[in-house]
């Protein structure tokens, strides 16, 4: 099934606390599933820019999303990451963007008989 919503979070982050927002990252890949977010990945600097990382969810529509958002936040392990990040200031700045895919262009994948 192909989720409808998209959400795509840009985190500023502490360049010198990569390993702390690596774990954080870690958490939500088990946290956000269980509050029915279907979590694409979380991506860490590697390469050129040091301070940018990203997070990205699908959702069926922005009512699911809201309701994620409020188990989110009654997630024990939620609130806890939630803490972590605000204990240790690894997240400097987050910026949520919500894109909608364009369905023919999904996971597309070579064509061989052009």
């Amino acid at each position: 099934m192909l989720m409808t919503i998209t959400c795509f979070i840009e985190y500023k982050i502490d360049p010198f606390k990569i390993e702390i927002f690596e774990q954080y990252a870690k958490n939500w890949g088990k946290i956000i599933p269980a509050c029915g977010g279907d979590l694409l990945g979380y991506f860490l600097p590697e390469e050129g820019t040091n301070n940018i990382a990203f997070g990205i969810i699908s959702f069926n529509s922005l009512a699911d999303y809201e309701r994620y958002r409020n188990q989110l936040k009654s997630n024990p392990s939620g609130k806890e990451n939630f803490e972590l990040a605000k204990s240790e200031q690894i997240i400097l700045e987050e910026k949520r963007t919500f894109l909608k895919v364009v369905d023919t262009t999904y996971k597309k994948s070579a064509d061989l008989a052009l």
